[in-house]
């Protein structure tokens, strides 16, 4: 199978938004992500400490307010208000996992959708599925990595028979929504589908986002089909590795995103470009 190299074309994504974030400083404008993060959780602190890095280096500017595991659900709620209220800064992104006393719809709610810089809120979701495809302009960062690898890699969308595993609020769902404003015919699978590998099988475009380890292998594959792998695991011997078995399909012909370097470095860019976009949304810059 052919590698479609995320790293590279996330550096190419990269490019061009530190240019426009270069564009923006001249205009005395630095777009500004608050990240909150509630407790020490060792995961979290990774994908924290990624955010910030790639942060400095297109020249944007990422704020952590790191909280007490015993915060109260409405001090957090208290500080999303008044983050939304503060012209400085242009998204916001509560860290999860949250404790379990807070409710992470409630907070996801509580942020104003126009700095709901993950595209969680339920307008933005609604958005992704009402609005024409010129109106969609905030997109969740998995999602829309995934489009964007695709897009890059000259993949033509409209027509193909795209089938998602995974119905996920995150992943599945939205995904969803996005390839059917690329004019492809989408089905969604779950752990409930019956026959899962034929009906993979029937796939052009294959998009695997169930979190099993090496679960998808020749026999949910057709010939020549545009493999996704959203999985982020660990096999027995505790090596990463992805929901699809790389080694029992990459003879296949087709393409293949691998783990790690596939779909992992785009969604951190996205996160990156839709601070960008909700910049100039609130700055009102074309």
């Amino acid at each position: 199978m052919t590698i479609i190299d995320g790293k590279q074309i996330s550096e190419q994504i990269c490019n061009e938004l530190s240019t426009e974030i270069q564009h923006l400083q001249n205009m005395q404008i630095t777009p500004t992500l608050v990240i909150i993060q509630v407790g020490d959780n060792p995961a979290s602190n990774i994908y924290v400490r990624n955010k910030l890095r790639l942060s400095d280096k297109l020249g944007a500017k990422t704020l952590v307010q790191k909280l007490p595991q015993t915060i109260t659900q409405a001090e957090l709620i208290k500080l999303i208000n008044e983050l939304n209220h503060d012209s400085s800064v242009n998204g916001i992104l509560v860290q999860m996992p949250l404790p379990n006393h807070i409710s992470e719809n409630v907070v996801i709610e509580s942020i104003t959708p126009l700095k709901d810089v993950d595209c969680f809120h339920l307008i933005n979701v609604g958005k992704l599925w009402t609005a024409r495809k010129s109106e969609v302009v905030l997109k969740p960062c998995t999602p829309f990595g995934i489009i964007q690898l695709l897009k890059h890699s000259n993949i033509d969308m409209s027509g193909k028979h795209a089938v998602i595993v995974g119905r996920s609020n995150i992943v599945g769902k939205p995904m969803a929504s996005l390839l059917l404003l690329e004019d492809a015919t989408v089905t969604i699978c779950h752990s409930r589908t019956h026959d899962l590998p034929n009906v993979c099988k029937t796939a052009d475009i294959l998009i695997c986002a169930i979190g099993k380890a090496n679960m998808f292998d020749h026999n949910y594959i057709k010939p020549n089909a545009i493999v996704i792998d959203v999985g982020m695991n660990r096999d027995e011997n505790g090596h990463i590795c992805g929901d699809v078995n790389f080694n029992d399909v990459k003879n296949l012909p087709g393409s293949i995103t691998p783990v790690p370097g596939g779909v992992g470095p785009m969604t951190i860019t996205m996160l990156m470009y839709n601070l960008l976009t909700l910049t100039k949304l609130q700055k009102e810059i074309k």
